[in-house]
């Protein structure tokens, strides 16, 4: 367990049942749930079909839209499906979106263990067993983004296409003020953050808005951890796009060295772009890691590089 426990850290940028008719009451109440109206900046109506998976010991919720190739959407963290904003119907307009609430996070309520991205990644494989996909692309941004990574390292055989949005790869890649404000990240500092658009998304359609100072000390507690998946991420053999806001809350060069990492950036490819590695590295200008999610910008990439044929396909 030394690898999972290594992995709680990744980043932020993110009931027992007694009976059959306490379960029915129960589902009734979590559909209920699950229709509310997303607030504040980060909420807003989806337009998408939502349920609920028993998987991996987590009802976890998903929302699906869209028809064709699948693509599984993860949000950051504090976030839910809600934050990719205007992304969400792009993405959707050629491929089926399976968009999916992490652990603690929007409509999936929180369960009795560490919040891991070892662990989400597990919950991602199994929902992909349990919808019976065949090999969908995944797509993350932050903390979801780290969850995405994962999933190709410990579940390579399940998925097609990898994206990974403002995502770290090691710990030592943040800013060292992004460092020092994860350090007070903590169950005492639910009061002050409830000004903030998490809270408004989260209280509105979380199924215990009372689990926010919860939430906080686990992902407060997650980030204290040391993470360095170097060697993994060399390992993966997956298509990968790497994305970057130019103003995001690590340097350009942590992506450049991600892309390094999965073979890119090591030769010229040739007039004809045939020695290009088939992982793909994007930095987007002008964005940072408050409001990529919501960009048009990372829709277009993210969709010219999943409608793009690669050598490992």
């Amino acid at each position: 367990m030394r690898f999972a426990s290594r992995a709680v850290a990744f980043h932020l940028g993110m009931a027992t049942i007694l009976t059959i008719g306490a379960m029915a009451t129960a589902s009734v109440q979590a559909d209920a749930q699950a229709k509310r109206k997303a607030q504040g900046p980060w909420g807003g109506k989806t337009n998408s079909v939502g349920k609920y998976a028993e998987v991996n010991g987590i009802r976890l919720y998903y929302e699906t839209q869209g028809a064709g190739r699948p693509l599984i959407l993860l949000h950051g963290g504090l976030g839910a499906i809600e934050m990719f904003g205007p992304n969400l119907p792009a993405l959707a307009k050629g491929r089926r979106v399976i968009a999916v609430d992490l652990q603690g996070h929007g409509r999936t309520a929180d369960i009795d263990r560490e919040l891991s991205v070892v662990l989400m990644a597990d919950d991602i494989a199994a929902l992909i067993q349990h919808l019976r996909l065949e090999r969908p692309d995944i797509m993350g941004y932050s903390l979801g983004g780290g969850v995405a990574l994962q999933t190709a390292i410990r579940h390579p055989t399940l998925i097609g296409k990898l994206v990974v949005v403002s995502t770290l790869f090691r710990r030592s890649g943040f800013y060292p003020d992004i460092l020092a404000q994860q350090a007070q990240v903590n169950a005492e500092a639910a009061e002050a953050m409830k000004q903030t658009p998490m809270y408004q998304l989260y209280s509105s359609i979380a199924p215990r808005p009372q689990d926010w100072p919860r939430l906080l000390g686990k992902i407060g507690e997650a980030m204290k951890h040391d993470f360095d998946f170097s060697r993994e991420v060399a390992g993966i053999k997956a298509a990968t796009l790497i994305v970057a806001g130019d103003a995001d809350i690590f340097p350009p060069s942590h992506a450049v060295e991600m892309f390094a990492l999965l073979g890119g950036g090591q030769r010229d490819p040739g007039w004809d772009g045939a020695g290009r590695p088939s992982s793909r590295l994007a930095i987007l200008p002008g964005l940072t890691h408050y409001n990529i999610f919501s960009a048009p910008a990372l829709a277009a990439t993210v969709i010219a590089f999943l409608d793009e044929r690669t050598s490992k396909e």
